[in-house]
């Protein structure tokens, strides 16, 4: 049975919000010759925005992949698969703010980010866990997801102010 954990939805709402409230004005307060350009530039940036948030984990009983769309893949994050049985180790190294980010090594030495953004991360632990037979139970999100929510209220904020401002 195969199990699709998707990107978190406070990840992807966080950045499409925001991209929103940045560049919603731009088209609107851009010379006439430059409208047409910023409104094909807003709509292909919120296109890429919306396909390289799409990402996600797949797992099976033999492996745990990690899928990319063809424009992440374009701007260099690669698509990978471990065979549960090829993992020695997972080890976690601090980050300067504070948090803890996850590897994956396996016994040919590579090393795989191990995804923290994803939807059911508890379950995904579990999983992990139990096909590896390593104890990972204090693996959490990379960053506190209050701090997603935050940045997407914000977003919406913005948005809605330079709405009015707008229609003033």
């Amino acid at each position: 049975m195969i199990e699709k954990f998707k990107t978190l939805f406070f990840v992807k709402s966080s950045l499409v919000s925001l991209y929103l409230a940045l560049t919603i004005p731009i088209p609107f307060i851009s010379i006439d010759e430059l409208k047409i350009p910023s409104i094909i530039s807003f709509v292909l940036g919120f296109y890429l925005i919306i396909n390289i948030t799409s990402d996600y984990v797949e797992i099976c009983n033999n492996k745990i992949s990690y899928k990319t769309s063809y424009i992440s893949k374009t701007l260099g994050k690669k698509n990978w698969e471990i065979s549960w049985k090829d993992i020695k180790l997972i080890k976690s190294l601090s980050t300067s703010q504070g948090s803890k980010v996850y590897y994956f090594n396996t016994y040919q030495g590579e090393n795989f980010l191990v995804p923290q953004r994803v939807e059911n991360f508890e379950k995904l632990v579990l999983i992990i866990s139990s096909k590896t037979g390593i104890d990972i139970n204090e693996m959490t999100y990379l960053s506190p997801l209050w701090t997603y929510k935050l940045l997407t209220i914000i977003s919406i904020l913005m948005i809605v102010s330079e709405i009015i401002a707008f229609l003033n």
